[in-house]
């Protein structure tokens, strides 16, 4: 069976989109935004953001927030930090943004967040605090009622 060049074109997008992915992944504490990682695949920012969203769901922005959120969660638990600290190391440059999408992930701002979690998860593996403390993503989280904790 031949491949046509529809085929050949959707795989290409296909590998740019992940290396889109990795990249996110792996620069998500750098000044990051859609026009720059277009131009890094050599895709216009709008194809750029309809595949992305086809292939994974959201947007390539939301990407970004979820890793920057996951990993200000984590940073939250250690507890060294203040929550503009942590907002400005995952890579986010307005306080106000942050909480917004934080609490709009997690539930709770990151306030809350930072001091229910210290010493919340003493003595957990790793590997279960990031999977049970993972964002909830493409929705928004439900709202916890703080007023009893």
């Amino acid at each position: 069976m031949s491949s046509t060049p529809l085929d050949a074109q959707r795989l290409s997008d296909l590998a740019r989109l992940r290396r889109v992915r990795d990249r996110i992944d792996r620069e998500y504490a750098q000044p990051l935004d859609v026009e720059a990682l277009a131009r890094g695949v050599h895709m216009s920012a709008g194809h750029l953001s309809r595949q992305f969203r086809l292939a994974y769901g959201e947007s390539p922005y939301s990407y970004l927030m979820t890793r920057r959120i996951e990993r200000a969660m984590a940073l939250l638990r250690r507890g060294d930090l203040s929550v503009t600290e942590v907002c400005f190391a995952v890579g986010c440059a307005s306080l106000g943004t942050f909480s917004t999408r934080f609490t709009e992930l997690v539930g709770v701002p990151p306030s809350t967040y930072r001091r229910q979690a210290a010493g919340g998860t003493a003595g957990m593996p790793p590997c279960v605090v990031k999977q049970v403390g993972r964002p909830i993503r493409n929705q928004e989280a439900p709202v916890i009622d703080t007023s009893l904790a």
